[in-house]
């Protein structure tokens, strides 16, 4: 890690040395820190909510516990357990620490569906904030789940919530690199790809429906381009020399990667479906990890043009750099928060490399993790939070932290280490 080229070579191949258990690996979450203005929330057992494959009441208290945004209120000390709003002891609730306190109850719809009603009710004002209904396959209560989560996300903080997204990443078990898709919580992984070579680098589409990556399944790095719901992919870029560092544009038309067909690492932009490079600057140090701004109109950029790893801006069409960090003298992974406003990076301090937050408009800067070695953070997208990977105790494992800094969550992967993570968009197909 002493120089810019050690930084390359960790791009394309240590990050992709990871060890791991099983293709459906589970998490466990932890919170860590911070939160201490958390809203107090009851998830009251939902009537028949043994009926509901893979639960609903836990997996809703584990989607909101990542959030940073609220504290469980424990519903077993309550006496009663109501399912509809006139069922509501409104004072036991109180007396229990809630502020609000979430309901519903699952019910027979034929057909073989079900049907999921909820609600969520202020304990002080006793009146619905938020509340739906759902009628489902039995096999989509999960969803269902991570989309009430959702609303009472939204009706707390009105912002939009997250968890009914996805996240990317890759696992080592034995001799085999895994590059998995999982729920936010880690349920549901799937494994999409199984190489004896490293996969790293996994990128998501704007439209979730593609996920762009890097394999040396050919002794050397290509990107690759895969449809998630074919399983069918093709090589995006496989030119002479090292092919990396996939990021997509905003509109989802066009790739830009790091190619050395000219020497050193220099960043092309080429379409979405393979060719057309077009090599966005010239100079003679290494250009790595770019990024697009969420509007299209520039990316950002590691690069050692100043004699160390900083962060620059350039225009998409190319021309003059500029540079966005100034502190510190090893910046690296930039991504930008969706609504363009900060940058998440990794500044290396000494022995430990952090999760920066940069705001782009005054340059203030915040650490979002501890100490230790933390990579490829990644904003979820409503801007609210960062995913990373850190190596904890000699584990990897992810976490989850909010942008202002307040709070972290662990998501510990079971029988095994995770890495290279990346946050999937609003748009799930």
């Amino acid at each position: 890690m002493s120089s810019f080229k050690t930084l390359l070579n960790m791009l394309l191949v240590t990050l992709g040395l990871m060890a791991a258990g099983g293709a459906q690996a589970e998490m466990t979450i932890e919170i860590v820190g911070g939160g201490a203005n958390r809203h107090a929330i009851a998830i009251a057992p939902f009537k028949d909510e043994a009926n509901a494959q893979g639960g609903l009441g836990p997996v809703i208290k584990n989607d909101l516990t990542i959030s940073g945004v609220f504290r469980m209120v424990d519903a077993a000390g309550v006496a009663n357990v109501p399912f509809e709003p006139a069922d509501i002891r409104y004072p036991l609730w109180q007396a229990a620490g809630a502020q609000s306190v979430a309901i519903g109850k699952v019910e027979a719809a034929g057909g073989g569906q079900l049907k999921i009603s909820f609600r969520l009710m202020d304990v002080a004002q006793k009146k619905q904030l938020t509340g739906g209904e759902f009628t489902v396959t039995p096999d989509r209560t999960r969803q269902v789940a991570h989309a009430i989560a959702d609303m009472i996300y939204e009706a707390i903080t009105g912002q939009k919530g997250f968890f009914n997204t996805r996240i990317v990443y890759v696992l080592k078990t034995g001799g085999s690199y895994l590059l998995q898709v999982a729920d936010v919580d880690g349920g549901r992984a799937q494994t999409i790809l199984r190489s004896r070579e490293p996969i790293i680098s996994p990128s998501w589409s704007p439209d979730g429906g593609r996920i762009a990556y890097v394999s040396f399944e050919s002794k050397k790095p290509v990107v690759w381009v895969q449809n998630l719901a074919t399983g069918q992919r093709f090589a995006a870029a496989n030119f002479k020399g090292s092919n990396s560092a996939p990021a997509w544009s905003p509109d989802g038309s066009k790739l830009a990667v790091v190619l050395t067909t000219s020497g050193n690492s220099q960043i092309y932009v080429i379409n979405a479906n393979g060719g057309g490079s077009r090599r966005l600057m010239y100079n003679g140090g290494i250009d790595t990890e770019p990024t697009w701004s969420p509007d299209g109109g520039s990316l950002y950029f590691v690069s050692d043009r100043a004699g160390g790893p900083q962060i620059y801006r350039v225009s998409a069409d190319g021309g003059n750099a500029q540079r966005v960090t100034w502190e510190g003298r090893y910046n690296v992974s930039p991504k930008v928060s969706p609504d363009g406003k900060t940058l998440s990076y990794i500044r290396r301090e000494g022995g430990n490399f952090r999760v920066m937050a940069q705001d782009l408009a005054t340059n203030d800067s915040r650490v979002l993790s501890d100490g230790g070695y933390n990579e490829r953070p990644s904003f979820a997208p409503n801007g609210r939070m960062v995913l990373y990977a850190s190596d904890a105790g000699g584990k990897s494992v992810l976490y989850a932290a909010t942008t202002d800094g307040s709070s972290k969550v662990k998501l510990a992967v079971i029988n095994g280490d995770v890495q290279d993570p990346a946050w999937g968009p609003f748009n799930r197909p």
